[in-house]
């Protein structure tokens, strides 16, 4: 009997790893939805730096440096996102708007980035980033966003395809 019971427990573990290589159904679904907000965050950023450097072209360098800062910033959001439904799923909260999901602080990311893996990579140049002084250029770029941000007019195409691809995001619905 013993036997049995230690054998059932083996195969019951040997199945949940299996199970936990690949994400289940919902698992990807929520990933899916994920992914699809950290895009089209990245190309509303995108689109927000190449109109500030349209207005001044001064500002193309320091729109770069900013573009990359967001860039590792959601993409370290991504792969942890992505950990933390195969691994930790209570950790993500999927009942609030996808923006919502992930509440990562500093801490959390400096242990994050102390993994010897992809994600630790990922988090050691986000948590990089924020200990790296700000671009000499950052508040007048601030400055400019702000100026846009106040003119809603000025990027209206890059706000309404922002807004659509959310709608489309928040309209997937997993189970």
């Amino acid at each position: 009997m013993k036997k049995s019971v230690i054998a059932l427990v083996v195969a019951i573990s040997s199945y949940s790893g299996i199970a936990m290589a690949n994400p289940t159904p919902d698992v990807q679904c929520l990933n899916n939805k994920y992914d699809a907000y950290i895009d089209t965050s990245l190309t509303w950023y995108q689109d927000l730096v190449t109109i500030t450097a349209e207005k001044d072209p001064d500002l193309k360098e320091v729109g770069q440096w900013f573009l990359a800062g967001r860039t590792h910033h959601f993409e370290l959001n991504r792969a942890v996102v992505h950990d933390y439904l195969q691994h930790a799923p209570d950790k993500v909260a999927t009942k609030e708007s996808v923006e919502s999901w992930l509440k990562l602080t500093q801490p959390e990311i400096k242990q994050l980035a102390q993994r010897d893996d992809k994600l630790g990579k990922i988090a050691k140049t986000t948590f990089d980033d924020r200990q790296a002084p700000p671009n000499k250029m950052n508040y007048q770029l601030r400055s400019a966003f702000a100026d846009l941000l106040s003119h809603p007019s000025n990027i209206q195409p890059a706000l309404d395809k922002y807004n659509q691809a959310m709608a489309k995001t928040n309209a997937i619905v997993c189970q």
